[in-house]
């Protein structure tokens, strides 16, 4: 493992699934798949509730930075609240892929995004912009596509100022209880109480390798358990 921070240099992804061209039921798989990806941001962003809890399996569980890993019905429960109280969070899609293999009716999809989260800290308005992947875990079920799990790589994140001129002061020693790639992100989400998730995966820490393992196992249809990862 690197000691500088950056995405590794050698090969991340061991297996080479089918992820291009391929067969008709191949390229109808991943376009459902990342419709699944798709799904966050538009349907979330938009509180359209039941139209975001379609993309998920029964038993489905997401992890974020602000809510740990929580069953998606639990999930939409504290989004909501959270909506309610205030917490203004977008997502921009920056770009979806998808691979599968039909054999064990497995998936992944691969979505490039930008969390971008409104605060106001010490009067000042901001914005916390986080670049992340999100990766959906992803299976075939009698409904057909569905995610079954969705965790983030946390890349790297700043501080954004609203008028261009003003922005909050955060203190390096705050930013340093919390882990490289969504710090800025983390301290801001505290500010509102929410209690922080750290070690997810970022760029290059322990849990980005143990998030491609579980990718991988995931493909071979096997079940990793994504909350230790």
């Amino acid at each position: 493992m690197s000691d500088m921070y950056n995405i590794p240099v050698q090969e991340t992804a061991p297996t080479p699934w089918n992820h291009i061209n391929g067969t008709t039921e191949e390229i109808l798989a991943r376009y459902c798949i990342t419709e699944l990806c798709k799904g966050w941001p538009v349907y979330r962003d938009a509180s359209e509730w039941r139209n975001y809890r379609d993309l998920f399996s029964d038993d489905a569980v997401v992890f974020t930075t602000w809510s740990g890993g929580l069953k998606i019905n639990d999930f939409i429960d504290v989004s909501k609240k959270g909506r309610g109280n205030g917490d203004f969070i977008m997502h921009r899609e920056n770009g979806t892929l998808a691979e599968v293999n039909l054999a064990k009716g497995r998936g992944i999809g691969k979505m490039k995004a930008t969390i971008t989260q409104r605060f106001t800290i010490d009067g000042i308005p901001c914005d916390i912009d986080g670049d992340c992947r999100f990766i959906f875990f992803c299976k075939m079920t009698s409904d057909g596509w569905k995610a079954q799990w969705v965790k983030l790589f946390y890349e790297k994140d700043k501080l954004v100022s609203i008028d261009g001129k003003n922005a909050p002061h955060v203190p390096e020693s705050e930013l340093a209880k919390y882990t490289e790639g969504y710090k800025y992100l983390s301290y801001a989400q505290h500010t509102l109480g929410h209690e922080i998730l750290k070690d997810l995966p970022n760029a290059n820490n322990k849990a980005f390798f143990n998030m491609y393992a579980a990718m991988e196992e995931w493909m071979k249809g096997g079940e990793p358990d994504l909350y230790k990862v």
